[in-house]
Order: C-alpha cells, then sequence, then structure tokens
C-alpha cells in the first residue's frame, strides 16, 4: 500500500500517512471550501488501510485551526481508527496544542471524550 500525502497549502493541512510504519500527520490549517471533498480520498485510502494495519499506528494532529466542517471529517477519521483500536492493535493519538490556545484544547478533549479513543494533549511551549 502506498503513502498517502498532501502537501499544506493556505486553506488545507498537510496529510502524510505511511502505513509501512503506522505513522500519520495532519497538521496546518483546514479550512477547505469543500472539506468532504478535501478529506474523501483519504477517507478512502483509511478504509483500505484497516484492512490490514501496521500492528502500531500512531497519529499526530497539530491544527492551528479549523472549521466545523472539517471537524466532522475529524470525527470521520477517528471512527475509522477506532475499528483499528477495537481490533486489538496499538493505537496511539496526539493532539498538540498551544498552550495559550483554549479552544484547540478543548476541541481534543471533546474528541477523546466523544470517540473513546487512546487521544493524548500534548501541549506545545510557545516560549521561545
Amino acid at each position: 500500500m502506498e503513502s498517502f500525502s498532501l502537501e499544506p497549502t493556505q486553506k488545507t493541512p498537510k496529510l502524510f500517512f505511511d502505513p509501512s510504519n503506522g505513522a500519520f500527520e495532519i497538521s496546518g490549517r483546514s479550512i477547505p471550501e469543500n472539506s468532504i471533498e478535501f478529506y474523501r480520498p483519504l477517507l478512502n485510502w483509511l478504509d483500505e488501510y484497516i484492512k490490514s494495519p501496521n500492528k502500531k499506528t500512531e497519529l499526530k494532529i497539530m491544527l492551528e485551526y479549523f472549521n466545523t466542517s472539517s471537524s466532522k471529517c475529524l470525527v470521520e477519521i477517528f471512527r475509522r481508527l477506532q475499528k483499528i483500536h477495537q481490533d486489538g492493535e496499538q493505537l496511539h493519538i496526539e493532539w498538540h496544542y498551544e498552550e495559550e490556545d483554549d479552544d484547540i484544547l478543548e476541541s481534543g478533549q471533546d474528541f477523546k471524550e466523544i470517540m473513546k479513543l487512546p487521544i493524548e494533549m500534548v501541549r506545545i511551549d510557545t516560549d521561545y
């Protein structure tokens, strides 16, 4: 299975999903014109990945901002990863947030509570 990757733009995040080592990343801003169309290829890719996942899958989410329609797509990503978790494979999700960004932190906590997934909140120290 090939990796899935997209470079970031002003409105779309970087997507990097490497099935060989189970290392996945979503980072940047997610405010595409049509979130469903933007994320559909990734969701289709994940449908294939969950059929034969790596023994350990790790997703790092480092979003500085995302809109409501993107949050619905994140739920769909989490639903697919939930299948891996329920099947007993190792799954680890890191939700990165800047220490002053309560909105992103609360969103991550909400996803963790709603989806019942192993999501670790990782604070990014903004003091340089």
